[in-house]
């Protein structure tokens, strides 16, 4: 147990100090640790907006047993909130208005209790989403927010006790409720791609893989992928921007949750040229290193692949809700529905980008690669996957953090496009 701590509706807090908990290094969803360090960070020069009405918590308390576990969230002003279940496993899940999380991962309170794991981060505009793992199922018996008073400041609070499947699974949300998942847009299952490429300008989407409660991949030194992703992701759309050849939109600008259902719906909405998800991985073998990029395929290329696109596609699992729809039956349609076109492109974009990046930057070998992919499956829009690097070789991680070598990588991504789209819109051209 972390500490035994009692706070009451009068502000009084007995707590004794417990040992701050470390983050060890973890694969990309490892979150069997307490807490994921939540404050967004500034990385190669580029700063990670907040909402100017965020909340701010400086801190998170956790104290008590198996049979009454206490959460306190310490704040600068009173939040809105709800909650509600997730099973299987057993989650309890509050969404508040936007907070701006500002607790350090060494300051996040060890297991206690009833919570096994918490993590936190903004889910969309608006909501800030926090995950409590449980060991067993329990029942939030109590929530109070207190003002300020006794020395402290505005505090969340709320009191879990155990209780049985079926009382839990009473307040289980579903995938089709609308306090979690966002309106779909219904899209056309194709588009005229002749049309839109013969405009001034086509569109490129970039992706940059995870956001929000979903951190990806903890690298040496606790670098976070999706901190990485975006900063390149600015990069490569300021260098394509500088080209005047290009509209660029990015999935997200911010430290945000975006499903990955969504960020597709976002492309096609944007009727996208070319989609571009960034992404880092992490590997058991810390001395392995080098980039890839992957294509869609119904069959992935070797066991590696399938493995990490079995993780990709299972990611929106993280801030509480699955979207990843990766039935069987639902596979089967996407992969019919991806037009052997977009496929082709795919791949001509791939060996573009292969032999661009191949002069700059270390690659793996086979560095075009196969996998199922659920951002890949847009039927209509030519989609690779950028593997920059493993955040678990310590060279390669401190490479992706320095903006030069982004820079690198951004310039020969943008001769890969310019060379794509010369060679696309010349075959269209009469």
């Amino acid at each position: 147990m972390a500490g035994n701590m009692t706070e009451d509706s009068n502000g009084r807090n007995h707590e004794r100090a417990h040992a701050s908990a470390k983050l060890p290094h973890v694969t990309r969803r490892g979150f069997t640790v307490m807490g994921l360090a939540c404050g967004l960070l500034g990385l190669g020069g580029v700063s990670l907006a907040r909402a100017a009405n965020a909340i701010a918590v400086s801190g998170v308390r956790l104290g008590g047993n198996a049979q009454s576990t206490r959460l306190v969230l310490d704040l600068a002003a009173a939040p809105t909130h709800a909650n509600f279940n997730l099973a299987d496993p057993y989650r309890i899940v509050f969404d508040f208005s936007e907070l701006d999380w500002q607790v350090a991962s060494e300051q996040m309170p060890r297991p206690t209790g009833l919570i096994k794991s918490l993590r936190a981060g903004l889910f969309r505009p608006g909501t800030y989403r926090l995950v409590l793992d449980l060991g067993a199922p329990a029942e939030v018996s109590r929530t109070m927010v207190l003002p300020p008073q006794s020395g402290f400041g505005w505090r969340f609070v709320a009191d879990l006790t155990p209780t049985s499947r079926e009382s839990f699974m009473a307040r289980v949300v579903t995938g089709n409720d609308g306090i979690v998942q966002p309106a779909k847009t219904v899209e056309p299952a194709v588009t005229d791609r002749q049309r839109r490429s013969a405009g001034p300008k086509p569109v490129v989407i970039i992706d940059p893989g995870h956001g929000g409660v979903d951190p990806g991949a903890i690298g040496v030194g606790g670098v976070y992928e999706k901190h990485i992703t975006l900063a390149m992701a600015q990069q490569l759309k300021r260098r394509l921007e500088q080209t005047g050849r290009y509209q660029v939109t990015l999935t997200r600008d911010r430290d945000i949750f975006i499903p990955l259902r969504e960020r597709v719906a976002i492309a096609r909405r944007a009727k996208g040229d070319l989609f571009i998800s960034l992404h880092a991985d992490s590997h058991p073998n810390a001395n392995t290193r080098g980039l890839s990029i992957y294509t869609l395929s119904e069959k992935s290329s070797d066991r590696e692949a399938a493995s990490l696109a079995e993780k990709e596609n299972k990611a929106d699992i993280i801030a509480g809700m699955d979207f990843s729809e990766e039935s069987p039956e639902v596979t089967g349609i996407l992969i019919d529905l991806a037009q052997r076109e977009s496929m082709n492109l795919s791949a001509q974009f791939a060996s573009l980008a292969v032999g661009e990046l191949d002069r700059k930057v270390q690659t793996l070998d086979n560095t075009h690669r196969f996998a199922g992919f659920a951002v890949l499956k847009a039927p209509d829009i030519p989609s690779v996957l950028l593997e920059m690097g493993y955040l678990s070789n310590p060279t390669e991680v401190r490479l992706l953090q320095q903006a030069a070598y982004r820079d690198k990588m951004a310039d020969s991504m943008t001769h890969a496009v310019d060379r794509y789209f010369d060679q696309t819109q010349s075959a269209l051209r009469p």
